[in-house]
């Protein structure tokens, strides 16, 4: 079950990473008013009918999880931004990859809770595979905007194999410290 917006982000990067992508961006703004969440993918893309099944709860291509009958991960998303009276958007060629896009606004009683953010790239970033990862997160208020970048190859280079234990602790404990910078700014919603 989703509980969080992280939860929801958590699964569309485990979805382009399933699509076999070999680079992912993941663009997370935190404002005043919203909090947006965009994953853009290379991955093997859907056609527009493959795009309006996969909004169907009943629907699986049946490839990713040969003993699931359904792919619930849209279908939940939309509905949670719809209550919240937020956005969403999926755009997607064949062959080319995937975007999606959501956002939900903080005013809205029906919103989810964040999450934690750092425990959601710290495990987007773990994921087995042969992938670059970029995450690019901005928060911005009335009083100022930060953020952060993270790149899985460039992680790798420097700490190591990530399935390695020390590899990640140093890996946790580095996300950890590049949010713990913004802890601040982030009270000033």
């Amino acid at each position: 079950m989703h509980e969080s917006i992280c939860d929801f982000l958590l699964d569309i990067i485990q979805n382009a990473i399933e699509a076999r992508s070999s680079v992912i961006t993941i663009i997370v703004e935190d404002t005043s008013d919203s909090f947006t969440c965009k994953v853009i993918d290379n991955g093997k893309g859907m056609s527009e009918s493959e795009l309006e099944r996969i909004r169907d709860p009943f629907y699986t291509d049946g490839v990713k999880h040969t003993k699931r009958k359904v792919g619930l991960g849209i279908p939940f998303l939309e509905q949670a931004v719809s209550m919240s009276d937020g956005d969403s958007s999926i755009e997607s060629v064949k062959g080319e990859g995937t975007t999606i896009t959501f956002s939900f606004p903080f005013d809205h009683i029906d919103t989810p809770p964040i999450g934690n953010i750092p425990s959601t790239f710290f495990a987007a970033m773990t994921y087995p595979g042969d992938f670059e990862m970029h995450i690019h997160y901005a928060i911005s208020r009335d009083s100022g905007a930060d953020g952060y970048e993270l790149h899985r190859n460039e992680l790798i280079d420097i700490l190591g194999d990530l399935s390695m234990s020390q590899s990640l602790i140093l890996l946790r404990d580095f996300i950890r410290s590049q949010d713990e910078d913004l802890e601040e700014l982030r009270k000033n919603r």
